[in-house]
C-alpha cells in the first residue's frame, strides 16, 4: 500500500501545500493567500491552510486519512509558547498521523540542505537565521532586527544607508552617491529637504531602497558599499552565533541562502562567506533554489522514514517543481 506525505508552507504572502508518495513522486499541490496568523489571525490561518490542503488531497486523489506524515513551516510560530494555538489550526486538518510544526524557515533549510541539516540565512526585507544539526536539535536567533540586535535585511541595509546621507549632511562623512539617489526615490528638492522630512514622516525610507542602495554599491561609491558589507558581516555574526549554539564549526554542512537580497551578489555574498568561513571554515553557502514547501513534505517523511527521508530529496524537487509549475501556468 502507497504512503502518502503532506507539507505545508503558511507565509505572509502565500500558503502552499504539497502531497508527495513514499518515493518522493508529488502528486499534489494547492496554493492559497497569507498563512501568518499575525496577519490574518488564527481563524484564517486554520481558513487557508484547510483551502490549500484540500486542493492538494484532491489533486492527489486522496482522503485526509491516507496521510502518513505532516510537516508544517508555519511563519508567525516564533515561540513555544505559541505552539497549542498553531497546533489547534493543524488540527482542524482531520489529519491522523505524527505532525510536526515548525517556523517556515525551518523548511526552507530543509529544502535547500542535502541531508536536512545545517543553517539557513533569511533575508529580505528583514532578516532571520536558524540551524539544525544532524540530531535535529535546532539554534536560532529572535528573528526581530532591530529590536534585539540582529541585522542583515533589506531594511536594515537601508538604515544604515540613511546613516550615510545622514553624515553627509551633517559633514561627519564624505559625499555618497546614495544622496542623489534617496531625493530621486522621494523627490525631495535638496539634501536638507531630505533629512527633514524623513525625520518628519513625509518620507519613509523603505526595504525597497537596497536595490538602490546596490546600484550605488556596484557604481563603486564607498559609502554603499560599506553598507552592503555591514549589513552581510552582520547577517554573517548571526550565522555564526547558530553554529555556536549547534556546536557544528568543526563540521562540514551547507549555508542555505534564501531571500532577495542575496540576489545582490558577490558585493553582498563575499563578506558573508568570510564572516561565516572564518569561524566555520567548512561551511558552504548554496542559494535555495527549491520551493521551500518540498521541506515540508521532507519533515512530514521524517516522522516515518527518519534520516531516510532525504534520499528522497532529489526526486522530491524535481517532481515537485513540474507539478507547481504546471498548477501555476
Amino acid at each position: 500500500m502507497s504512503q502518502y506525505f503532506l507539507g505545508v508552507d503558511a507565509g505572509g504572502t502565500k500558503t502552499h501545500a504539497l502531497i508527495a508518495d513514499e518515493t518522493g513522486q508529488a502528486i499534489g499541490f494547492g496554493l492559497g493567500g497569507e498563512g501568518n496568523w499575525q496577519g490574518v489571525g488564527y481563524d484564517g490561518q486554520r481558513a487557508v491552510l484547510q483551502d490549500v490542503t484540500q486542493q492538494a488531497l484532491k489533486m492527489a486523489g486522496i482522503r485526509a486519512e491516507a496521510i502518513c506524515g505532516a510537516g508544517f513551516g508555519l511563519a508567525g510560530y516564533d515561540w513555544p509558547s505559541q505552539l497549542e494555538q498553531h497546533r489547534a489550526s493543524v488540527n482542524t486538518l482531520g489529519l491522523s498521523c505524527p505532525c510536526e510544526i515548525v517556523n517556515d524557515s525551518v523548511i526552507g533549510l530543509l529544502a535547500g540542505a542535502t541531508h536536512g541539516w545545517g543553517v539557513v540565512l533569511i533575508a529580505g526585507t528583514g532578516n532571520n537565521c536558524r540551524g539544525r544539526d544532524r540530531q535535529g536539535r535546532e539554534g536560532r536567533i529572535s528573528g526581530e532586527g532591530l529590536m534585539f540586535g540582529e541585522f542583515g535585511g533589506g531594511g536594515e541595509l537601508v538604515m544604515r544607508a540613511v546613516h550615510a546621507v545622514a553624515h553627509e549632511w551633517t559633514q561627519r562623512g564624505p559625499k555618497t552617491i546614495l544622496t542623489r539617489m534617496f531625493m530621486e526615490l522621494t523627490g525631495a528638492k535638496d539634501l536638507l529637504d531630505l533629512i527633514e522630512g524623513i525625520d518628519l514622516g513625509r518620507y519613509h525610507p523603505d526595504a525597497a531602497w537596497a536595490l538602490a542602495v546596490f546600484q550605488a554599491g556596484y557604481s563603486g561609491d564607498p559609502a554603499a558599499r560599506e553598507a552592503i558589507a555591514w549589513s552581510a558581516r552582520e547577517l554573517g555574526e548571526s550565522a555564526c552565533a547558530v553554529i555556536r549554539q549547534l556546536n557544528i564549526q568543526a563540521e562540514e554542512f551547507e549555508v542555505v541562502m534564501a531571500g532577495s537580497l542575496f540576489s545582490g551578489g558577490d558585493l553582498y555574498i563575499d563578506p558573508l562567506r568570510e564572516t561565516i568561513q572564518k569561524f566555520a571554515p567548512r561551511a558552504r553557502l548554496v542559494r535555495l533554489d527549491a520551493s521551500p514547501v518540498v521541506g515540508g513534505v521532507l519533515l512530514g517523511m521524517e516522522q516515518v522514514f527518519g534520516q531516510d527521508a532525504y534520499d528522497r530529496r532529489v526526486k522530491l524537487l524535481e517532481s515537485a517543481r513540474a507539478l507547481m509549475q504546471a498548477k501555476e501556468a
